[in-house]
């Protein structure tokens, strides 16, 4: 469900993005204002869109979370440790750390916004932070800028209430902005390389074969196999040669060509259960494992 907020003064605008990001002081704006925020979660992620006839400049304590975003027009400043950040339309960013207080100072922005926790990028990379408030490069952007907007506008009103496909996605933007940004993200340790052993993949690929339609993630399978994420990646890399993603995928895929054989619903319903939002990707995926169309295996079942 949408959320939408609309404010005509600063005092108003005050408590709305304190309330969203981080308690934040005015210094000093104009009076005569009108700004719109609405938000929508898919799963743990929240996106924001920020426009209106607004300008002010403003201190604010630490953020709490990871907050990235695109200007589509207006301009945007933040500060934090000593530096200014401009954002002119086009340019896609981080705000600030979100364990440092920042300044920032806005003008008439319309800006999209995505929300991350550290929870939420730990389930994809443990311990990983941002490096870096500046996207890589304008490829790593534009990428990043077509997967938020594919992901607000075309998966949420469809698919927010399938919770593979909702979990999949977090898991495709994160992975995303982890590539798209400068990370701190360390090599693989001794320890990870010790623990990369074949009881390692046994116990992974029991826990992903018996919880496949379940939201789990790698920091789960991790979990469950007793070692770092970094080490179930190199693991599943040097015995398998596939990410545990990979292999909770074709697990998953599986399920689907059971569900298919025995008529347990619509391509695109069995597409869903197992977590594809796009049955054009999941007719792709069928059609290159099993060597014929998901509708041709449910006609024959």
């Amino acid at each position: 469900m949408e959320q939408v907020v609309e404010v005509t003064d600063l005092d108003a605008a005050h408590e709305v993005l304190s309330a969203a990001y981080a308690r934040i002081r005015i210094a000093s704006g104009r009076d005569r204002s009108l700004m719109t925020m609405t938000s929508r979660m898919l799963g743990h992620v929240r996106f924001d869109r920020i426009s209106g006839r607004i300008g002010f400049e403003a201190t604010g304590e630490p953020l709490r979370n990871y907050v990235f975003g695109y200007l589509e027009s207006g301009l945007l400043r933040h500060s934090s440790d000593g530096e200014d950040r401009f954002s002119r339309p086009g340019d896609v960013f981080l705000s600030a750390p979100p364990d440092r207080p920042f300044a920032a100072a806005i003008d008439d922005p319309e800006a999209s916004m995505v929300v991350l926790s550290q929870a939420v990028l730990d389930e994809v990379a443990d311990g990983v932070s941002f490096a870096g408030c500046r996207p890589l490069s304008l490829v790593h952007a534009a990428a990043w800028r077509s997967m938020c907007v594919h992901l607000r506008n075309e998966v949420l009103p469809v698919f927010e209430d399938s919770p593979l496909v909702v979990a999949n996605a977090t898991r495709l933007l994160v992975a995303t902005t982890l590539a798209t940004f400068p990370t701190n993200a360390l090599n693989e340790t001794c320890v990870d390389r010790r623990d990369a052993h074949p009881c390692t993949v046994r116990r992974a690929v029991a826990f992903i074969e018996n919880n496949a339609a379940k939201d789990i993630t790698a920091a789960d399978i991790a979990n469950a196999a007793r070692v770092s994420i970094r080490a179930i990646q190199l693991a599943f890399r040097r015995h398998l040669d596939m990410t545990p993603m990979s292999y909770l995928r074709r697990v998953r895929l599986s399920c689907a060509d059971a569900d298919l054989r025995a008529a347990n619903g619509s391509v695109t319903a069995i597409a869903a259960r197992w977590g594809y939002a796009r049955p054009s990707v999941f007719a792709a995926h069928y059609r290159a494992a099993y060597g014929v169309s998901p509708s041709q295996t449910l006609r024959s079942g």
